[in-house]
């Protein structure tokens, strides 16, 4: 059979190896009957395609000549025929021709399609027909095969996409950059893979090549999805964007099918199941497989008992909360914190963390694995019973060795393996075939699947005959074990016993000591806790990983399974090791926080390496060196916002601490955790403090609460921090002092030193490689570029420090509102209002309060410039009691200034007086040349108002406005046009009312701020 091929250099190949076709002239002949779909193709159009005006006296001589040659190269003269409408290719194979049939074939099934697609886009070679580029006769149906191609790569990306594969279109979009259909996949891809930002620059590139090169404006379809990613619309993030944790599985679930569907009913019938069962039956992977897989009952859809409550159909996600690190009975807020460090909730505010869940579940479909709850089961009870009358839409699947009891729990006990399926598990396991010798090993393991797959790993070296043999010892053991202990303990221990005695003493000083770890551990805690004279740990945790004592999991980190950590912790002490080996953990984890460097470029790699720790360190907090450690943790807490676990770690730490140097600095970061928490202050203990320490005192509790207190105390603090800092070469501690004086300047307007300071802390920060820093500093430099009125110089920092803040996962709520703000200064107030939402409901997933204010704030003054003056004040209200309660003097003055101006666009003149009046005075409390300007502006439009002002009050109303100028003026910062609305409004009320010459006269006459009444 004879194939050809055109997408790429024309080829031929018959059964399977390629067939050369020599001249120009003959290869041109086919490439012509091949674009026209094989022929007929009249001989004068054959002519002129390849001689055109050059054709010689005896055009069709020659041609003839030519097909002869074309059909003794492809060696059978029958594939080409002459009919009296020209040449033509008998029935023929093309990779076009293929190409265009998989195309077509439209599979509804997305993978069947991604397969079909993929296969059809491996057939390219090259340009289609790439030997003629300038060929008339090809040219049609050259670019007809490529605008297919391009529809096929654009629909293969949807289709990887709807399969929650990542999708990379850079390349192909700087190709084709006007294909909207391909850049919707694009902007897709990047919201998907985190990258919101560069999602969103994208858009704006395409609408303005539109415009500049089209005139025309994106399409209603694209216009929508950017509109869904401004506001993280949960629809897009159904596949690909992380909405659970549940691990994948390394090992098929045997045997449990029907076990798996009865677990799926019961959840779609109640919202808390609690599956009990010994250790070792199976508890967890049973969780697991239901809560990845399960589907929802057609007739309980029907019915409206629930949304579909499946993967990605969980608008809250489904998430695992494993609970088997917390130390027993640990209060419940400890079980709280654990589940709300997996949904990502902040812990930097004062109040329940239980309340915080509670809000973050409301209103959303979840569902939330608790696993191992059995050692904190009156904590997890009383926790689960208050989500769950919280959440309506909330469903626990729980796992323990004891129920719940509470109300509406529905048990489901997990029985051992039936004797088929354990056959099958075994088998499996041990790679063997099932025969009668495995059918009695299972049947006097009692089914379970622990024991099962312990004893499957030692079949190698027993045999499967000696492996029974040797059962029978260990069930007279089990028999004759302690009678006040459940059966199904004393079975699992004696599992655990035998596969320890076959053990090597290499193997079992390792696999013991590993016990002491909490949550795994890395294979460089392993080696140094479990170190023993001439025992290889890597070789012996190998060992221990194949005989499935150790999981081994990705990074690598190594974890034991409960059940053998139990065991092998009860083996520590038998060894006289527990004290040792515990003071070797808290040692290790204790010089690990203090190796990790948050300072530097390495920043967001040991932050991820200190989450993964998290369980040890808070294990190692119980050592005697805990103040050493809780030093080295501040910073970290604060990076990730768990300044409740901060607080009191710090706290319990200092109550047992006596190391007077240690103890000081650990005050030091309390008093600032406690700062940031809004509670009561403990006492500095400043006796106890080196220069280091003196320095940070002075920066990091100036650093929490700049905006608020003495102002020239913060400076003078700030300049003490810069000073010792300088003597000490702390390179960190100079930028981040400059940051601190450079934000202080704010309070002054000093926009010179707000930019010198700024700017020396930035390149500081990235000579460090600190993102926290850069950030740090950018936010100062982005606020003295808005003042000025540089928006593009504003807008520049504020997307870099996003970016910066989405990688890092620090203030990320706080960067977008500042994007909101550039957007709400330049009149695009949709936009504006998306990046604020998108920040507001950012900061309530975390339960960050500060952030949420900033928010709102930003919502409010977007909704008073589009004459939505309720929703403003409802915005304003709860940012006012806020900053009420943490005494935030500067926030109140805006905030009244704001409520002021809502007030007078009403036409409410006594309000307006009021509110104002109220931002005056705090104004001048904090002594800012801009807020006592922005004040005596709203002070003026206040004054302004009214069919009764009397021309006294309306001239000083002019004074006012002349004086706000005169005072931006004099700190460099004039109002940008982008902040002149309310000015300009007030300014044509009064000179309307006054008339043009005696409002210029009281302007003119405005020299400072002053009050009548």
């Amino acid at each position: 059979m004879v194939r050809f091929g055109v997408l790429g250099p024309l080829a031929v190949w018959a059964d399977g190896r390629s067939v050369h076709v020599p001249e120009a002239k003959v290869r041109a002949l086919l490439a012509d009957l091949l674009a026209h779909g094989g022929g007929p193709v009249p001989v004068d159009r054959l002519v002129e395609d390849l001689w055109g005006a050059r054709a010689g006296r005896n055009p069709v001589g020659t041609l003839q000549a030519r097909v002869s040659q074309l059909r003794r190269a492809l060696g059978d003269a029958s594939l080409i025929r002459h009919e009296p409408a020209g040449y033509r290719l008998a029935a023929h194979d093309s990779d076009a021709a293929r190409f265009r049939a998989l195309v077509d074939r439209r599979s509804p099934d997305p993978a069947t399609r991604a397969a079909e697609l993929e296969q059809a886009l491996a057939l390219w070679r090259g340009p289609a027909y790439a030997d003629f580029p300038d060929a008339g006769f090809a040219r049609a149906e050259a670019a007809s095969l490529e605008e297919t191609r391009l529809a096929a790569l654009e629909e293969q990306a949807e289709v990887r996409l709807s399969l929650g594969e990542r999708v990379d279109l850079a390349e192909l979009v700087a190709l084709h950059p006007l294909r909207e259909r391909l850049r919707a996949s694009h902007l897709l891809a990047l919201y998907r893979g985190g990258r919101q930002s560069e999602a969103l620059a994208a858009y704006e590139d395409l609408r303005e090549r539109l415009r500049d090169e089209l005139g025309v404006d994106p399409s209603s379809e694209l216009s929508r999805l950017h509109q869904a990613i401004l506001r993280q619309d949960p629809a897009l993030d159904v596949v690909v964007r992380p909405r659970s944790n549940l691990p994948a599985p390394l090992s098929g679930l045997v045997g449990r099918e029907e076990a798996l569907a009865e677990v799926r009913a019961l959840l779609l019938d109640g919202r808390l199941v609690t599956l009990t069962g010994p250790g070792g039956v199976g508890k967890t992977r049973l969780a697991l497989a239901a809560a990845a897989t399960m589907d929802p009952r057609p007739e309980a859809l029907a019915a409206g008992a629930l949304e579909p409550p499946v993967g990605d159909s969980f608008g809250g996600g489904v998430w695992l909360a494993e609970l088997a690190a917390l130390r027993p009975h640990a209060g419940m807020a400890e079980v709280a914190e654990a589940v709300g460090g997996v949904l990502g909730l902040r812990d930097d505010v004062a109040g329940s963390m239980v309340d915080r869940l509670a809000a973050a579940l409301r209103g959303r479909q979840t569902l939330l694995v608790l696993d191992n709850c059995e050692h904190v089961v009156e904590q997890v009870a009383a926790l689960a019973g208050r989500l769950l009358r919280a959440a309506p839409g909330l469903r626990i699947l729980a796992t323990s060795q004891d129920p719940l009891r509470i109300e509406g729990e529905r048990l489901w006990s997990v029985p051992p393996l039936a004797p088929e399926a354990a056959v099958e598990l075994f088998a499996e396991r041990a790679g063997i075939e099932p025969d009668a010798d495995v059918a009695e090993i299972c049947a006097r393991l009692d089914g379970l699947p622990l024991a099962l797959e312990l004893a499957a790993t030692r079949v190698r070296a027993l045999g499967v005959r000696g492996l029974a043999d040797r059962l029978d010892d260990r069930f007279r053991v089990l028999t004759a074990g302690m009678r006040d202990a459940p059966e199904r303990q004393r079975t699992l221990r004696a599992m655990i016993d035998w596969s320890w005695e076959l053990l090597s003493r290499d193997e079992r000083v390792v696999l013991r000591r590993l016990a002491v770890h909490a949550g795994g551990c890395s294979l460089e805690a392993a080696e140094e806790v479990c170190a023993e004279p001439g025992v290889d740990v890597l070789d012996t945790l190998a060992r221990l990983v194949d005989r499935s004592l150790v999981v081994r999991g990705a990074g690598p980190r190594f974890r034991l399974l409960e059940s053998v950590a139990a065991y092998c912790r009860e083996r520590l002490a038998e060894a006289g090791e527990d004290d040792l080996i515990t003071a070797r953990h808290a040692r290790y984890y204790t010089e690990l926080a203090e190796r990790a460097d948050l300072r530097g470029p390495a920043q967001r790699e040991w932050l991820a390496r200190l989450d993964a720790e998290r369980a040890n360190l808070r294990l190692a907090l119980a050592g005697p060196d805990a103040l050493r450690l809780v030093n080295s943790l501040a910073w970290y807490w604060m990076l990730r916002g768990g300044l409740s676990e901060a607080r009191r770690s710090l706290a319990a730490a200092l109550a047992g601490g006596t190391d007077e140097a240690l103890a000081a600095r650990a005050s030091v970061w309390l008093a600032g955790i406690e700062l940031l928490l809004g509670e009561p202050v403990s006492p500095v203990r400043r006796a106890g403090l080196d220069r280091a320490g003196t320095a940070l005192a002075d920066w990091l509790l100036t650093h929490v609460r700049w905006a608020y207190g003495d102002g020239a105390a913060h400076e003078a603090a700030a300049d003490r921090a810069l000073a010792a800092y300088e003597e000490l070469g702390d390179r960190w501690g100079v930028a981040a002092a400059l940051c601190l004086r450079a934000k202080l300047a704010v309070g002054r307007a000093d926009l010179a030193a707000m930019e010198r300071d700024g700017e020396r802390g930035l390149a500081l920060f990235r000579e460090l490689g600190d993102a926290w820093g850069q950030i740090e500093a950018m936010d100062v430099l982005d606020r003295a570029a808005e003042i000025r009125g540089d928006y593009p110089k504003t807008a520049r920092l504020r997307e870099e420090a996003l970016r910066l803040a989405e990688e890092l996962g620090f203030e990320v709520s706080f960067r977008l509102a500042a994007i909101g703000r550039i957007a709400l200064l330049a009149g695009d107030y949709e936009r504006a209002d998306d990046y604020h939402e998108r920040a507001r409901r950012l900061a309530v997933a975390q339960s960050y309060r500060s952030a949420e204010e900033n928010a709102l704030l930003g919502l409010a003054m977007s909704a008073r410039r589009q004459g939505r003056y309720e929703e403003a004040e409802a915005h304003l209200r709860p940012v006012l009691d806020f900053l009420r309660r943490v005494r935030g003097t500067p926030g109140i003055a805006f905030v009244m200034a704001e409520l002021g101006f809502v007030a007078e666009q009403r036409g409410d003149a006594e309000a307006a007086l009021s509110r104002q009046r109220e931002g005056y005075e705090a104004a001048r409390e904090t002594g800012d040349p801009r807020a006592i300007a922005l004040s005596l502006e709203g002070l003026a439009g206040a004054l302004s108002l009214g069919d009764q002002a009397e021309a006294g009050q309306l001239a000083e109303a002019a004074r006012m406005v002349g004086a706000a100028a005169g005072i931006r003026r004099a700190v460099g910062a004039p109002l940008p046009s982008g902040e002149r609305r309310d000015v300009d409004r007030i300014t044509a009320r009064l000179r309307a009312a006054l008339g043009g010459e005696a409002f210029e006269r009281a302007y003119a006459e405005g020299a400072g701020p002053r009050l009548k009444a």
